[in-house]
């Protein structure tokens, strides 16, 4: 007998949760709109700021659409619901990942939601800074994330991981200030100009990796 939604405790954080139950009363609760568990405990999201976190997040969104949409074989997914495994189940900010037909990890379930590691999470940091670089970032790394970017907004500081033999190595610009994924051949990126809102620039150089030999390649052994 399903219990009725008045009888169905709120979400709130620091609850600590099965999977199963925080679904549930995820669903339940209509006035959360960004919740996450995080081994077993929930954290309840704070109302998002404009500069620290919004718009952001806007600006690196348009930075993976660019390379998503001359990517085949590749998927972007803006705040989705990641199931990892039975104590985890975050909404990272941003997320693009290889499709399973491609040898991607990422499975799209009956329900509609993510099930498994997408190689590459974004999140933005702002009062959550803890959380992004702490926790989530130990549960990213023991499923097995390719690269993890954290934007530290307050900080105004983008620290880009890699897995390298089951730890996360921190990824440095070139001398040109420009990181270059190793998942995703032709994602680059600007780190000065996107810290610096300079749209153009952080643009034109992830043109510049879509037009790479080795993003060419990336295509076209997936056509």
């Amino acid at each position: 007998m399903n219990t009725p939604l008045s009888k169905i405790p709120p979400l709130q954080s620091g609850d600590r949760l099965s999977r199963r139950e925080f679904e549930h009363r995820y669903a339940a609760d209509p006035h959360v709109k960004k919740a996450e568990l995080i081994e077993g405990i929930v954290y309840v999201a704070s109302p998002l700021r404009f500069e620290f976190h919004a718009e952001p997040h806007s600006n690196l969104n348009g930075w993976l659409t660019i390379y998503r949409t001359f990517t085949p074989g590749c998927r972007l997914g803006d705040a989705p619901t990641l199931r990892l495994d039975s104590d985890n189940e975050p909404q990272p900010d941003l997320v693009l990942f290889i499709e399973q037909k491609f040898g991607g990890r990422v499975a799209i379930t009956s329900d509609g939601y993510l099930a498994g590691s997408p190689e590459l999470v974004v999140e933005v940091a702002a009062s959550s800074a803890a959380i992004d670089s702490g926790e989530k970032k130990r549960v990213y790394r023991r499923n097995g994330v390719q690269e993890y970017i954290i934007w530290l907004s307050y900080e105004k500081r983008i620290d880009w991981f890699q897995l390298v033999e089951g730890e996360y190595q921190l990824m440095q610009p070139d001398e040109a200030g420009i990181i270059r994924s190793n998942v995703f051949p032709g994602l680059w990126l600007n780190v000065n100009a996107l810290l610096n809102d300079n749209m153009i620039a952080v643009l034109e150089t992830v043109q510049e990796g879509i037009r790479s030999p080795e993003h060419k390649a990336f295509v076209e052994s997936r056509q």
